[in-house]
């Protein structure tokens, strides 16, 4: 399906860095982060949170390092991992001296908390000479002390003003690979700090609204600050922080792109909300779908809908559709277009092989067209 001029998203220009092997910025898709939340000297508890997170998709995943015993486990979870990792660094430099040499792809690190100009010397040198890029981490709820001062409170300016002074230091150093966040948990603070960045400098940003709370008003905040500044054309990689288990934070980033049609992975649902024309449980269907369907990761689409009123409509938009019908029979629809019938007891594993032989097919027809190249 063609994109709609109302669709389209004019993206800004930013220059391209290397995180590891993957690139962020320029003309790169959106990348989706996560951190885990294990005790990251438990080097095989982090692992396996690392794992559940590439499953859901995870393109970075960030591991905090307090403390030595962290970085000392660093070196075995880079070695496991299937992609790049960025160890989480505040205050002590030399952690994040041991984590450039344990392997990490980036550093997150605030140049100006870490001490004297010779400190950051070093911390850029061992970033250099590992190949890693840098990530300022500029956070309303840790503003410097001086600009709180200056402004009063936290306040765009201010998270703009912090982000150019950490960018100054490194570039001091002739060191340019790196990224930047302005975070904020009020949404509309958030917004405008990224919108004033953006119009100052030319590296990729990373979105986030910090502390954006559980899984469903979390959800609900980061989609409308993150989701604003994409659709205004910033960002290049996004966080959504939760408090909720890493690899919901990955889903959530994956839906929040799939809604604004800038990256596709996996299934995207179109459901109804139910009522009593119905002709089938929507809300338990659905669930039990996205629940069996969460592994597949090629980019196809699906309608449930449980009644006639809007199904055809949907259903000629997507790949693969299903509609309420009378009787416990209802209508299965192929690339917008009816095609048979399936019943209640059947429906569920019925849309599950169909949506699997799609993907397959979308697979094959994807390496074919490799080799023809």
């Amino acid at each position: 399906m063609s994109l709609r001029p109302w669709r389209d998203i004019s993206r800004r220009k930013s220059r391209q860095i290397m995180v590891g092997n993957v690139p962020v910025g320029g003309d790169a898709p959106v990348t989706v982060q996560t951190m885990t939340n294990t005790l990251t000297a438990d080097a095989q508890a982090t692992i396996a949170q690392i794992r559940r997170c590439e499953d859901a998709g995870a393109d970075i995943i960030r591991v905090s390092c307090p403390d030595e015993a962290s970085t000392a486990a660093l070196k075995e979870i880079v070695r496991a991992a299937n992609v790049p990792i960025v160890a989480d660094i505040h205050f002590h430099y030399k952690r994040a001296l041991e984590a450039a040499d344990a392997g990490a792809a980036c550093l997150r690190i605030n140049p100006g908390n870490i001490g004297s100009a010779e400190r950051v010397r070093e911390v850029v040198n061992a970033a250099k000479a590992n190949g890693c890029a840098i990530r300022i981490g500029v956070n309303a709820g840790s503003l410097e002390r001086d600009l709180l001062e200056k402004y009063g409170e936290p306040c765009p300016e201010a998270l703009v003003e912090s982000a150019l002074d950490h960018i100054r230091l490194l570039e001091d150093h002739d060191f340019r690979n790196y990224k930047v966040a302005v975070k904020a948990s009020d949404v509309f603070l958030a917004i405008a700090a990224y919108q004033q960045l953006s119009e100052a400098v030319d590296c990729p940003l990373h979105l986030g609204i910090t502390e954006a709370g559980g899984l469903i008003g979390g959800t609900v905040k980061s989609s409308i600050g993150i989701g604003s500044l994409l659709w205004g054309g910033i960002g290049d990689t996004i966080r959504v922080s939760l408090s909720a288990e890493p690899e919901e934070e990955v889903r959530v980033g994956f839906e929040i792109l799939k809604s604004l049609g800038i990256r596709n992975r996996g299934v995207r649902v179109v459901s109804c909300p139910s009522c009593a024309r119905q002709g089938f449980d929507v809300i338990r269907t659905v669930e039990a779908l996205e629940a069996r369907l969460s592994h597949i990761r090629t980019p196809l689409s699906l309608s449930v809908l449980g009644c006639v009123v809007n199904g055809p409509g949907e259903a000629r938009e997507t790949d693969i559709g299903i509609t309420g019908g009378g009787n416990g029979k209802h209508m299965v629809y192929l690339s917008g277009v009816t095609d048979h019938h399936v019943r209640d007891e059947a429906m569920v594993d019925h849309i599950v092989k169909l949506v699997e032989a799609k993907a397959a097919e979308i697979e094959a027809g994807m390496i074919d067209a490799h080799a023809a190249e």
